[in-house]
């Protein structure tokens, strides 16, 4: 996510630290260098220019060049105007006291709408929520079939007919939704490749009609300034509550996502950072900008394990490290949890500093297929030779590397890393239990 603004602006930070003393010409250069750096993000240049200016004063101020550590200064002064310019707090959608909460989908033909409304919707039926979908794309060839089995895959209902007007459609549904008690109703509208007057007329009459209590616009974050663009007309013409940005985990350079906020007055509302329903993110300013500053996410790396490894598995796994039992059958559940989380290259970009992850993007996809070939490999041998693997001969490894599709040698490397694996285990156990033994004479270390 923004690896290249990421990468060009920890650059500059650096050498910034490695200044003994700051002086106003070390802050004017490296700020020329961070404006070029957002100019080619495809920030607004409005946007760059009130930005680094702001910057500029509170920087050049004797707090700072008196300080005794000057470039983190800096830094924590270009962190704390990222989060203002990104929106400050992160923006919620509250729920109707009366439902249903309808909530209105806006945005342009190709822009993720369809998906982002299935999307949303398992984001809500996550929360207890019992959200109900509807189509109003009456146009685009199977827009409907699209939306109605991302439904059937989540057990979620839509509505919607082709013969029928988008408004009708829109009006029936909030009845619909009323009726049967379900909440939110999600509306998908129609979208065309440019902003036209009709597609805004036919807006216009739905939110008339059906008076949502939240229109978001759905914007292709990899456009750029496109999507600003886009994003003033609608909030003209039709007037939105806030955006969802999609593709943000494609080649997406930042302007979208730094620009809206500031040239709209709208925050980012969502993030998609994926092709799969549950690659909805809500949006988080504080987050964003520490990972555009190579600081991590450490925060939303938490919430991910949490929300993809189950708490039971977690302690049997922790029984099984105890009493070195782990099993290659162990081995490929953390795996297989490992990759429920997302792409790998996602979850190191959220580790602090993990500056490596910037420049090894071959290696990393190394890491992913041979993630994929150890589940293979283990899925290839037999139960006794998961649990047993010091049965697994010159034969057997030759046997299981055919089953697999694999290599002999991608065999030897998965039983050589998880020899590894438990001996570090081991190894682990070993020095909590010195720590024991350690915190049993020193009463003051904690327990």
């Amino acid at each position: 996510m923004l690896d290249s603004l990421t990468t060009r602006l920890t650059g500059i930070f650096d050498r910034l630290r490695g200044f003994g003393r700051l002086t106003e010409e070390n802050i004017q250069e490296a700020l020329r260098e961070v404006r070029v750096a957002l100019l080619e993000a495809d920030v607004n240049f409005k946007v760059v220019k009130g930005f680094i200016e702001r910057v500029r004063v509170k920087a050049i101020g004797q707090d700072v060049l008196t300080s005794l550590t000057p470039g983190q200064q800096v830094v924590k002064i270009v962190r704390d105007e990222l989060i203002e310019l990104l929106g400050g707090s992160g923006h919620r959608l509250a729920l109707a006291s009366h439902p249903p909460t309808v909530v209105m989908l806006v945005g342009l033909q190709g822009s993720g709408k369809t998906t982002s409304a299935a999307k949303l919707a398992r984001h809500f039926q996550k929360q207890g929520q019992h959200p109900i979908l509807a189509s109003a794309d009456v146009y685009r060839p199977a827009a409907m079939e699209q939306l109605r089995r991302l439904g059937q895959e989540l057990g979620i209902p839509v509505l919607g007919e082709e013969s029928r007007k988008p408004v009708d459609i829109c009006r029936a549904a909030r009845d619909e939704a009323a009726q049967r008690g379900l909440s939110p109703l999600i509306l998908d509208t129609a979208g065309r490749l440019h902003v036209d007057e009709e597609m805004l007329d036919e807006l216009r009459a739905i939110k008339k009609e059906t008076g949502p209590h939240h229109v978001l616009l759905v914007v292709d974050a990899m456009t750029g300034q496109d999507a600003i663009t886009v994003a003033d007309k609608f909030n003209a013409a039709v007037g939105i509550d806030a955006v969802i940005l999609t593709k943000m985990d494609g080649d997406a350079r930042g302007g979208a996502a730094l620009s809206v906020r500031e040239v709209t007055g709208r925050p980012i509302a969502f993030v998609g950072v994926g092709e799969k329903t549950d690659a909805l993110e809500p949006f988080h300013p504080d987050r964003l900008a520490q990972r555009i500053l190579g600081m991590g996410d450490v925060l939303s790396l938490v919430e991910k394990a949490q929300a993809n490894v189950d708490a039971t598995q977690a302690a049997e796994l922790e029984r099984k490290i105890r009493d070195e039992s782990f099993s290659l059958e162990d081995f490929a559940a953390q795996l297989k949890q490992l990759r429920s989380m997302g792409p790998l290259g996602q979850l190191l970009d959220m580790i602090p500093m993990f500056k490596g992850a910037k420049g090894m993007p071959k290696e990393l996809k190394g890491e992913e297929q041979d993630l994929k070939k150890y589940e293979a490999i283990i899925g290839s041998m037999t139960p006794e030779e998961r649990v047993k693997p010091q049965v697994i001969n010159g034969s057997r490894r030759t046997r299981i590397a055919k089953g697999s599709g694999t290599q002999v040698s991608d065999v030897n490397r998965l039983l050589k890393q998880y020899a590894q694996l438990k001996q570090m285990m081991k190894g682990l156990k070993q020095m909590e239990g010195r720590m024991g033994k350690l915190k049993g004479a020193l009463p003051f270390l904690p327990r």
